[in-house]
């Protein structure tokens, strides 16, 4: 069939060589085009991104006195999965009892960020019978838009309990004793524990290594009628710090809270080994006649001291009531037990035995014990 143009001119028929020229390049052309506006059938057009935050699930909160401190993680993303990088204003509000969620502060904060944020109650909320007191935070994007609250994060307003007073440190054999002003007041007490001596920058290995110690730790005391608490978990040799505060319990709709009161002033102390060993017990001595060419002795034995820091015993002998002579070597005897040679038929000796540390300290001598060698 011949092909004509608009005018109704026969055109010629283009030979096989146009043809194949044509076919060399509107495939190219067809892929070029595809990729500017697609040569097939077009996709469904995507949405803009609302570019919303995405919520906080991990709100923390805690009241110390008459503040509350919020803590969260601030997101990395947006609803749609982009990685947010403008800073984001962060509303925080609080609601009391079934009441609407009061605007209480705004600020901004950076994607990703740990955050917290902190609020000194007023004295409506600082008074009165406890009460739950719940905080959200919400985030917002550069047109004020977010995508919903955060998880609930629960304290209690009300009168708080009283602060603790006179809080004082000092270090016994058994650990850190700690003393405050004993009072009327029958809350609980926690002790804020804080190590400030620096970690090691290379922790010992092995089996009888110790784990590493964490910075900071809590003890609860609930019996406080003495205005007293030993602390038996302090290292020797480290720095530590002590806080205390009251604690009160309260179970609201069938959820124990607690409601704390202020933290004292902070207290030091150094957990020094300066305290020997337990006075050893059991001594008991007796007299090994001679035989097969041995000389005649006096065994000595007593009850093993556990202390874990135990290098060994020393022995002491008297006559009478003449001093105190001590004749076990120079290095400490490392087991409870002694062989005394030196003794003489028809005499009459007294013994003790005192423990010695590692740290070189040594503890008082123990009940005395005697023995008589008897004539041959």
């Amino acid at each position: 069939m011949a092909l004509h143009a608009a005018d109704g001119t026969p055109l010629a028929r283009p030979n096989a060589m146009r043809w194949k020229e044509f076919g060399s390049w509107a495939a190219p052309a067809c892929l070029f085009l595809t990729a500017l506006s697609g040569c097939g059938t077009p996709g469904a057009p995507q949405p803009p991104s609302l570019n919303l935050p995405e919520p906080v699930t991990d709100l923390s909160a805690v009241r110390i006195g008459n503040q509350v401190q919020l803590s969260w993680t601030g997101p990395r993303r947006n609803t749609d999965k982009l990685i947010l990088k403008d800073s984001m204003t962060v509303r925080i509000c609080r609601q009391e009892a079934a009441g609407p969620c009061a605007d209480a502060g705004s600020q901004l904060f950076a994607p990703g960020a740990d955050s917290t944020w902190t609020e000194t109650l007023s004295a409506p909320l600082n008074q009165g019978s406890p009460r739950v007191l719940t905080y959200f935070v919400e985030l917002k994007n550069r047109r004020g838009r977010s995508a919903g609250l955060s998880n609930p994060a629960v304290v209690l307003a009300g009168a708080p309990p009283a602060p603790v007073a006179g809080l004082h440190v000092e270090m016994s054999k058994q650990g850190a004793v700690l003393h405050w002003t004993p009072d009327d007041e029958t809350a609980a007490i926690r002790l804020q524990r804080k190590l400030l001596t620096p970690p090691p920058t290379k922790a010992k290995q092995g089996l009888a290594a110790p784990p590493p110690e964490p910075v900071q730790q809590s003890l609860l005391i609930e019996d406080v009628r003495q205005a007293r608490a030993i602390d038996k978990t302090v290292r020797f040799g480290e720095t530590y710090e002590y806080r205390a505060q009251r604690v009160s319990r309260v179970s609201i709709q069938g959820m124990m809270q607690e409601l704390a009161g202020e933290l004292s002033s902070p207290v030091q102390i150094v957990a020094a080994d300066v305290f020997p060993p337990a006075v050893p017990a059991g001594l008991v001595a007796v007299v090994t006649p001679a035989e097969n060419g041995a000389e005649t002795s006096i065994d000595l034995s007593w009850e093993p001291d556990a202390e874990p820091d135990l290098a060994g015993y020393s022995v002491y002998r008297r006559e009478g009531d003449g001093p105190w002579e001590r004749i076990s070597p120079a290095e400490p005897v490392v087991g409870p037990a002694f062989h005394d040679v030196h003794v003489r038929p028809g005499h009459t000796y007294r013994y003790a035995v005192g423990a010695i540390d590692q740290g070189g300290h040594e503890s008082a001598h123990s009940a005395e014990t005697q023995e008589t060698v008897p004539n041959p």
